[in-house]
């Protein structure tokens, strides 16, 4: 006696969801709800339990000859399956039972407690790729029916998929036509019934196949087919005739060579069988190729784009396959696509590649059931041997992958024995690579292979538009990064700060860790310059472990090449630190092993070097890393590589304006007078300011030196201009001035001669203004001053009552006139007095439309009284600082000298 289905007619309360595309009620046909078969089984928590119940299901279904919903149910199981062994971790009980009109099937685990997502309730059904609820929002999707039933020690969740409605005894109808339009036949339509056995030879031949091909039975009985077989007929097939006759079901044309010699066209339909012993044969039918509608299956339906379900609707056959909604983003159709057609084909793994440009490789995009984070953007080559197999062009399967080590190199040490392989095509154009494995051998066949070829044809499109859409965003992200990066590189010309930026933009945008070698000369080897990992606790063990190694060979062939050396050597080191671990004592086991064992996880992926070349010479690498059996994605590479254009640009810059700095600063310091001697009764003080970042040396120059007789030479001057050029000047003058000083000339004399040098310059020359003096020291303990002023600032004497006067008359400048006349002035400065000289830049120091002039230093001046010489120059130099927001824009020069008061007792 039969049963009635439980929740059919008594629906659980808030659980069980109506069948949307469910019968018209006034529709008079009854549909049978009582159980007619049975089949349970239980599947421990673990993760092959997954595929076992896959297995289950599609054996039990396909044994009640419901195919139909084979697959449906199939994903429906392994979904609710994951969720029992993988997600909850209990056992899970699957039970099938079927009913004359379609199939229910219940999954049972021990963890009631578990929330579940409902439809009807408020709650929100969650994002499609989270892990929990997924297989409740499929059966809401697949399912005609479906329920949670809860007791207190189990859940059950039920579904239910009806056959589709058919009716009896018509499969297909075509119009009525008129007898005159109706094919042209023989006397009779001959249908050649051939029996092949497993070795493909003839083991029954009836008498039309001798009719239509002049061969008697026994002449061709046990001689293979093949051997009559002109193959291939049908344009554009791929499928030998020996393959076509080993699948289970196929149809199509080809020739048969008859005796009489001539090739006769036959449509054939091919089914594969067993006896009651279990060995396998093909039975094949075959009419003349123009009397195939005797035996050629009719398309199913009108449209070729588009399916219709029972209420109406279109159905789209890529949502068939990948399900609805399908995912807006790349990675998530790819990852759909793979767990689809593992589910599909009941398989242990799945894996999906997409080809490059070029498509003489496949990168890794998504895989299911295989090390996913070792995997992800590896690459294969297209082509791995000759023949069919050989190529991911074409269709293939590998019954016993140990039989041919190598083959599919993706799946090498993974466990897995047999695969089929399809290949992903748009208009011609390869553009990636599905496949199914499983760990048992000969799990697959060409009908599995057929049936995955469609599934790939269904998806191929909607992967391609993805994968452009993506490359575009790629791209666009790309180009904004390097006109960033351009930015940043261009604002600096600091070696250092050029190395660390080169470092922080690779790191984590483009890998894990970078380091960077830089090359002085072409005679230098490669230095270790700049390491950064995106954890800056690794960076000390990265360093240390990269300072132990060779570093790259500095090769100027652009784009990037794979350097395994850090890899081996943290592999190397983790190993000794580990067997040196083994002689510790447990409570020895401290940081030391640990730190090892993290920095050769850190660099155990792959690593890349890139040179940086700069004006056609190779001066440095940058070396980029990923973590541990991780890999590049092409687009990341060759924007690294466009990064390391510019970066060795902005690296060669850097390198010679520090070069170039260099020479400067030495140069200029050379211009500078030594030392300074000190004057015995006299203080004496200098502060120079040279205009310009990096200058040292002006148009402005001060001295002080030794010369005949005790006395002291000094000078303060201020070329035209400022800069280089102007530094040149200042070189003549000052080392002219001491050595016509030391040859005993007069001051006069001194600037007479040093104007004439100043004029043989030509177009170099540059006028010069100059304040000259020689200073004697006085037993009384006041000096002597002999001065010319030759175009410069006057000197300024403040004395001890606060007065400020000029020290000199003006003279003209030099390096304008030939037969200057000039002469010298003498000053005395008395116990207390103070000789103040600057040059313009300080004279002329503007805010807006104010000069500080001769009469603001003045008033300056006059409140040093009493200040040592060093405090005369300090106050001076903050007033002129403070007299304007802005820095300075010319040179600045300031010397004092000041005759101390003697001390009293």
């Amino acid at each position: 006696m039969g049963l009635t289905l439980p929740g059919e007619h008594h629906p659980a309360s808030g659980a069980e969801h109506p069948d949307h595309g469910s019968l018209d009620p006034a529709d008079n046909r009854t549909r049978s709800s009582v159980i007619t078969a049975r089949a349970a089984h239980t599947f421990e928590p673990v993760g092959r339990s997954v595929a076992a119940a896959r297995a289950f299901v599609r054996d039990t279904l396909q044994g009640w000859g419901f195919g139909d919903v084979v697959d449906d149910a199939v994903v429906l199981t392994s979904e609710l399956v994951t969720n029992a062994v993988v997600h909850a971790g209990t056992a899970a009980e699957v039970v099938c039972l079927r009913s004359g009109d379609g199939v229910r099937i219940e999954v049972s685990d021990r963890y009631p407690e578990r929330e579940v997502p409902l439809q009807s309730s408020g709650v929100a059904m969650g994002s499609p790729d989270r892990e929990g609820g997924r297989g409740l929002q499929l059966c809401a999707a697949l399912a005609t029916r479906w329920g949670v039933e809860y007791s207190p020690a189990h859940k059950h969740v039920w579904f239910r998929l009806d056959l589709p409605e058919r009716q009896i005894g018509t499969r297909t109808a075509g119009p009525s036509v008129s007898t005159e339009l109706l094919p042209l036949a023989d006397e009779r339509v001959r249908v050649a019934v051939i029996q092949i056995d497993s070795e493909g030879a003839v083991s029954a031949w009836n008498d039309d196949a001798q009719e239509l091909f002049g061969y008697p039975a026994k002449q061709i009985t046990g001689k293979p087919l093949t051997d009559y077989a002109a193959w291939p007929h049908t344009p554009g097939t791929s499928t030998g005739i020996a393959e076509a006759l080993r699948l289970s079901r196929w149809e199509g044309s080809y020739g048969i060579r008859a005796a009489d010699g001539r090739v006769v066209p036959v449509y054939a339909s091919h089914l594969r069988v067993r006896d009651p012993q279990g060995a396998p044969s093909t039975v094949c039918l075959l009419v003349r190729d123009d009397e195939r509608a005797v035996l050629a299956t009719p398309q199913r339906g009108t449209a070729p784009e588009s399916a219709h379900r029972a209420d109406g609707q279109s159905t789209d056959p890529f949502e068939t396959f990948i399900g609805s909604p399908a995912p807006d983003d790349l990675d998530g159709l790819l990852q759909r696509t793979v767990e689809r057609s593992r589910d599909m084909l009941d398989g242990d793994a799945a894996f999906l590649l997409l080809a490059t440009d070029d498509e003489t490789e496949l990168e890794v995009r998504a895989t299911t059931g295989l090390p996913s984070a070792r995997q992800r953007f590896a690459r294969v080559p297209v082509d791995t041997g000759s023949g069919r197999y050989g190529t991911a062009r074409m269709p293939a399967v590998h019954e016993d992958l140990s039989a041919v080590p190598g083959a599919v190199p993706l799946l090498n040490g993974t466990g897995m024995r047999s695969v089929v392989t399809v290949p992903l095509k748009v208009e011609g154009r390869l553009t990636g690579s599905l496949g199914v494995a499983a760990e048992g051998a000969g799990r697959y066949s060409n009908e599995e292979a057929l049936r995955l070829q469609f599934a790939a044809d269904r998806i191929a499109l909607a992967v391609e538009s993805a994968r452009l859409g993506e490359l575009e965003r790629l791209r666009r992200g790309s180009l904004s990064f390097l006109v960033e990066a351009s930015d940043l590189l261009a604002g600096t010309l600091d070696r250092d700060q050029t190395l660390a930026l080169m470092a922080q933009m690779t790191v984590p945008t483009l890998a894990t860790w970078c380091a960077v070698y830089t090359i002085a000369d072409t005679a230098s080897e490669p230095y270790l310059s700049y390491v950064l990992h995106e954890d800056e606790e690794r960076i000390d063990g990265l360093k240390a472990l990269l300072g132990r190694i060779d570093p790259p060979e500095p090769v100027p062939t652009p784009g990037a090449r794979i350097w395994p050396a850090p890899a081996h050597a943290a592999h190397e080191a983790a190993l000794e630190a580990s067997v040196r671990s083994l002689d510790d004592e447990p409570h020895h086991l401290g940081s030391g092993i640990g730190s090892t064992l993290t920095t050769a996880a850190s660099v155990g992926g792959e690593t890349v070097v890139l040179p940086l070349v700069a004006r056609n010479r190779v001066i440095g690498m940058l070396v980029l890393g990923k973590p541990s059996e991780d890999h590049f994605r092409q687009e990341n590479l060759e924007l690294a590589e466009d990064l390391s254009r510019r970066a060795a640009l902005a690296l060669d810059n850097s390198r010679l304006y520090s070069e170039r700095m260099a020479i400067s600063q030495s140069l200029q310091r050379s211009l500078l007078p030594p030392d300074m001697p000190e004057v015995p009764g006299v203080e004496v003080e200098v502060i120079y300011r040279a205009a310009g970042e990096g200058n040292e040396v002006g148009g402005d120059f001060y001295d002080l030196f030794t010369i005949p007789d005790g006395a002291y030479g000094f000078a303060i001057g201020d070329v035209c201009g400022t800069g280089p050029e102007a530094a040149a000047v200042t070189g003549l003058a000052r080392h002219a001035l001491r050595l016509l000083a030391r040859e005993g000339y007069s001051g006069p004399a001194v600037l007479e001669r040093l104007n004439n040098a100043i004029l043989d310059e030509g177009e170099r020359s540059r006028f010069l203004t100059l304040l000259y003096g020689e200073l004697r020291p006085q037993e009384d303990g006041s000096a002597l001053l002999k001065v010319v002023c030759a175009g410069h600032p006057l000197p300024l004497r403040l004395r001890q009552d606060g007065s400020v006067e000029a020290a000199a008359e003006p003279q003209p400048l030099l390096g304008v006139m030939d037969d200057l006349e000039l002469y010298e002035q003498t000053v005395r400065l008395e116990p207390g007095d103070v000789l103040l000289c600057v040059t313009d830049g300080i004279t002329e120091r503007r805010e807006g439309s104010r000069m500080l002039g001769d009469d603001g230093l003045a008033e300056v001046l006059k409140g040093c009284t009493g200040l040592t010489a060093g405090a005369v120059a300090a106050r001076v130099m903050r007033a002129v600082e403070r007299f304007a927001a802005d820095s300075p824009s010319d040179d600045m020069a300031i010397l004092t000298m000041r005759v101390p008061e003697p001390q009293r007792n």
